[in-house]
């Protein structure tokens, strides 16, 4: 019984002198006061802004058109006799030249009907004029002072008279211009688009005959953006006058293999806007497009579509930097003198796929951030590089420095 109560106060002592000794060892460890793990700022790539003249062109497409189109059609009726050599689909022809000539000889005729008719009435116009002057002598002669009435003087047979010659000059007017239009000539330079009649075909007036496109103005249509308008100095309604030009356009196409260019210039612009695409179109002409416009002999072509390249306004001041660059819409990072951020708000003015254009925001010689920065705000401690690549492309390494710049900032714990 005593060697029990010995053996379990043996244990005990044991085990009460290993937690006392666990608590002097535990005492006498050294304290470890926790420090803080200091962040390294996270690398940012940057471009010196340079504000400078810049001119933004305005790229646009569109189909070449004539400016005049029509349908040629008959004024009197007949059997077709000649047509010109000219009178073919694709043929050429000056202003005034002879087209189309209809039998005349009943046109002739009545011609002759009323040139007889003119030299009869004034042959009766002549007659009672001299009879109301004898009137008016005889009426004299008998001595009476009362004024002589109207009918003692033949005056309705005169007026009567005067009335058939003018009618007849009338008819013959008619007559006349019946016979000249038996000639359809070209009331301008153009080409033929589509021939609908031929000899021996007899066609009544108001009849189709073919369709006509003058050369002497081509024009393109082409689709503007409200940016766009804005980058070329257009407005809505625009007209051009001798004091006020329109900008220059140039239209580019390949034809037969070979690329060709014709110079062009913006006349007018639409009055409205359209309600299906929300853009308004800017009207490009060429002068003689068949002859001094063509380029390299090749004219510019009804129907061809075009690139067309409008020359814009120069924007003075203007900053150009990195697509990348741009936060949001209208937002920009700035680099202070303690490499700290400065959100900045700019006035864009154009942006594609590499470039951003600012006409103000940034000013001469700051340092704008040209990294991407997920959760960047004003006041952030940066680390930045100057970038020399051109603008938009990124560095050899950029992506990789980026990654591990955001890891720290965004991942790592103290």
């Amino acid at each position: 019984m005593f060697r029990k109560i010995v053996t379990i106060a043996g244990t005990v002592g044991i085990f009460a002198g290993g937690f006392a000794l666990i608590g002097v060892m535990g005492a006498m460890r050294p304290k470890i006061e926790p420090k803080e793990i200091a962040l390294a700022p996270p690398a940012v790539f940057f471009t010196v802004a340079d504000p400078r003249a810049v001119t933004l062109d305005v790229y646009a497409q569109g189909e070449v058109k004539p400016r005049t189109d029509i349908n040629l059609t008959a004024e009197v009726a007949g059997r077709i006799v000649k047509t010109s050599d000219a009178f073919v689909v694709g043929g050429a022809f000056n202003a005034g030249d002879l087209l189309v000539k209809i039998e005349d000889a009943d046109y002739r005729a009545a011609v002759a009907g009323a040139r007889a008719r003119v030299a009869q009435a004034e042959e009766s116009l002549r007659r009672e004029e001299a009879e109301s002057d004898l009137a008016r002598k005889d009426y004299e002669a008998l001595g009476r002072k009362a004024d002589p009435s109207e009918l003692t003087l033949r005056m309705p047979q005169l007026a009567q008279a005067r009335a058939a010659f003018a009618a007849a000059q009338a008819d013959y007017a008619a007559a006349a211009l019946d016979l000249e239009r038996t000639s359809i000539r070209a009331p301008f330079k153009g080409r033929v688009r589509e021939r609908t009649a031929g000899v021996g075909q007899f066609i009544s007036p108001g009849a189709p005959i073919g369709r006509i496109f003058s050369t002497d103005v081509a024009e393109v249509r082409l689709p503007m953006t409200d940016g766009d308008l804005a980058k070329s100095g257009l407005s809505i309604a625009f007209f051009e006058t001798p004091e006020k030009k329109g900008p220059d356009v140039t239209l580019s196409a390949t034809i037969a293999g070979e690329y060709h260019e014709w110079k062009a210039r913006i006349a007018r612009t639409d009055g409205a806007i359209d309600p299906a695409t929300r853009q308004v179109s800017a009207i490009a002409v060429v002068e003689d497009p068949y002859g001094a416009g063509a380029d390299n002999g090749a004219p510019l072509a009804m129907g061809l579509f075009v690139d067309a390249r409008i020359t814009g306004k120069p924007i003075e001041n203007a900053v150009v930097l990195p697509r990348s660059a741009l936060y949001g819409r209208d937002t920009v990072y700035v680099i202070a003198r303690d490499d700290t951020l400065i959100e900045r708000k700019v006035t864009l003015v154009s942006a594609d796929k590499d470039t951003v254009t600012l006409a103000a925001g940034v000013n001469d010689g700051e340092r704008v951030v040209t990294s991407p920065l997920r959760g960047a705000k004003g006041g952030d401690k940066v680390a930045p590089t100057l970038t020399t690549d051109i603008p938009g492309a990124m560095r050899v390494g950029e992506a990789e420095q980026m990654s591990v710049a955001e890891t720290v900032r965004e991942g790592a714990t103290p």
